[in-house]
């Protein structure tokens, strides 16, 4: 019995709620519509303009490159019109390989990757001011202020020694080519390592000098002042520091539409450090302001790249 009970309740529920769509569709005085189906217009969904890439060489944490160049980009944007968003590659090969992919379309690196990429098409179109005041920068060989076995250059052979990448110019090269003056050759280390994982890789070399794990380390001149607050600034000392070459650069990869790369620069060469709002721009990058570029300027890495042997 309360099996028939719970039946009829059931049915009940279900009556009540087709009733009234049955009563509805019975009164309707709605004439049916007739649709011809041979008579079709596709839709298309408006397209978006496709972002034009900038990715900076990840010689720094991605968190830092993207606080160093966020207020440039979005200068960029305003000053251009264009979509340009920033772009994260993990190594310096992998930047290499985007940029020659057509992933990257504005390239900002250093000048040895630049070397590699004008041979995949792309060319120079600005280069940086250094917070030096000049167009060059340099690398550093440091070690820890209380390591009383290195007084010079002459005392890093046989010693552990820690780089920031093969492709890095301030943080390998520069100090390699330094290090080939001095008669010193790779097999004169007791060991030659790169920082490892992606990105950050300037600020692990000095972390892995200040905690002992290696006794000299190569750097590009700066990036003492970006970890300051990580170690003790007095306990890192530079043993050397390289010649100046040419600065960090711009290039636009191949097939770059020249229009695009004419606006960018001229924004770029518009920034001025006198200039309270440009100012402010130009310090979060780390540099005091932007000029032109041609691929010429950078024949003397080329001579550095040749003396040391390198297939580039």
């Amino acid at each position: 019995m309360r099996m028939t009970r719970i039946r009829m309740s059931t049915w009940a529920v279900l009556l009540a709620l087709l009733l009234p769509v049955a009563f509805a569709s019975g009164c309707s005085d709605e004439k049916p519509v007739k649709v011809n189906l041979s008579k079709r217009e596709d839709l298309v969904a408006p397209r978006m303009d496709e972002a034009i890439t900038y990715a900076y060489l990840p010689q720094y944490s991605h968190t830092i490159s993207y606080q160093r160049h966020r207020r440039l980009l979005e200068y960029l944007r305003k000053a251009t019109d264009l979509p340009l968003r920033q772009i994260f590659p993990d190594t310096f090969e992998e930047h290499v390989k985007m940029v020659e992919r057509g992933e990257i379309d504005i390239s900002y690196s250093n000048p040895f990757v630049y070397v590699r990429l004008a041979k995949a098409g792309a060319h120079a179109f600005a280069r940086v001011i250094e917070p030096s005041g000049e167009p060059y920068f340099q690398g550093q060989i440091i070690a820890r202020t209380d390591n009383a076995a290195i007084n010079s250059i002459n005392d890093c052979r046989g010693k552990r020694w820690i780089a920031v990448d093969p492709n890095s110019a301030g943080g390998y090269l520069f100090p390699l080519g330094l290090f080939y003056d001095h008669g010193i050759k790779l097999s004169d280390f007791e060991t030659v390592d790169f920082a490892p994982g992606p990105g950050g890789k300037q600020e692990k070399v000095v972390l892995a000098v200040h905690a002992g794990v290696y006794d000299i380390g190569t750097i590009r001149k700066g990036t003492l002042d970006v970890v300051k607050n990580k170690i003790d600034r007095g306990s890192i000392r530079v043993l050397a520091e390289t010649r100046a070459y040419p600065g960090w650069v711009y290039a636009a990869r191949k097939g770059l539409d020249p229009a695009v790369v004419d606006a960018i620069a001229k924004a770029m060469f518009a920034l001025n450090v006198d200039t309270p709002e440009h100012r402010a721009i130009l310090s979060a990058a780390g540099v005091k302001g932007i000029i032109p570029a041609r691929d010429i300027d950078y024949d003397p890495v080329r001579e550095l790249a040749e003396k040391l042997n390198l297939d580039r």
